[in-house]
């Protein structure tokens, strides 16, 4: 029976007109170059190259075979690297870190991308240097790294937003805010009961430094979840504030289930991106995964 890994190599030797260039074009050795073609040989009948001092020469017999199984062998390998890039695409086992608080709004949006997706939560130092280690293939960060060793690429941006459960009424405040009457928003925010997702409120914190200029809010926040997506989940279920990504809370606001209190123009947006390590191999999925983040941080 004849061995398509012949006519792969006759190919090789063919083009390249020579048996080491063939080797090194198909990552086999040159004894392996020359027995794929006596067998080939053996099995048509034929001679097919005469052995030169440069190389080889290719005969009359050569040149009809190439003709008759060039493109068939062109359609094969087409349809192999297909098949094997929608392998990789989709059945590859691949490790994803994020943040706890952004994978309900962000990397939930992989599931259907993929069939095996191990993801880990940590935050944005971790997750880079699991990627530089080459111990996750890839990580959803909030910080851009300088490094030559793995591939980046801006997704998105976030940002952070006070949103409130929907049975306070907020039009006072708004019409304060509109007026820029800032002191008095103050007072009002100070009332209320907060949540946050980390004892040191540092989405809070980030808040009254931009907007209000203070490094310290007066308030205390009322209730810590350590997720931001059940915070978000506990507050739209009872009374009081938080300041959230606005990925996050973008579905519940839609849902009616919280109402957005503040979008300050004075908060920065913060730029989310896609780090991988240097893998060929990993090419694809990149491309998939950037797609989906891009599309979920319209």
């Amino acid at each position: 029976m004849v061995n398509l890994e012949w006519y792969r190599t006759f190919k090789s030797v063919y083009k390249n007109g020579n048996f080491s260039l063939a080797a090194k074009e198909l990552y086999i050795s040159q004894p392996a170059v020359s027995q794929h073609i006596s067998m080939l040989e053996a099995h048509v009948g034929y001679k097919l190259f005469n052995r030169k001092s440069k190389g080889v020469e290719k005969t009359e017999y050569a040149k009809l075979l190439n003709n008759l199984i060039i493109d068939a062998l062109d359609r094969l390998e087409n349809v192999e690297s297909s098949f094997r890039s929608k392998a990789v695409n989709t059945n590859q086992l691949i490790s994803i870190g994020i943040s706890k608080h952004l994978f309900s709004s962000i990397g939930s949006s992989l599931l259907s991308k993929f069939d095996y997706i191990d993801f880990s939560f940590h935050e944005n130092d971790t997750l880079f240097e699991l990627v530089d280690m080459k111990k996750l293939s890839f990580a959803i960060v909030t910080k851009q790294y300088d490094t030559f060793d793995t591939v980046q690429k801006k997704v998105g941006n976030i940002k952070q937003i006070i949103v409130g459960s929907t049975n306070i009424d907020a039009s006072d405040v708004k019409s304060k805010i509109k007026a820029k009457e800032f002191s008095e928003v103050e007072n009002w925010l100070n009332k209320q009961k907060w949540y946050s997702h980390d004892s040191g409120i540092p989405h809070i914190k980030l808040f009254w430094l931009h907007v209000f200029s203070k490094k310290r809010p007066s308030m205390i926040p009322n209730f810590f979840i350590p997720s931001e997506y059940e915070m978000l989940e506990a507050l739209s279920k009872n009374t009081g504030l938080a300041v959230v990504w606005d990925c996050n809370s973008k579905g519940f606001i839609k849902d009616e289930k919280l109402q957005q209190i503040w979008n300050s123009k004075k908060m920065p947006n913060t730029e989310v991106f896609l780090i991988s390590g240097k893998n060929d191999t990993l090419t694809s999925a990149f491309a998939i995964i950037a797609a989906e983040l891009e599309k979920a941080l319209e």
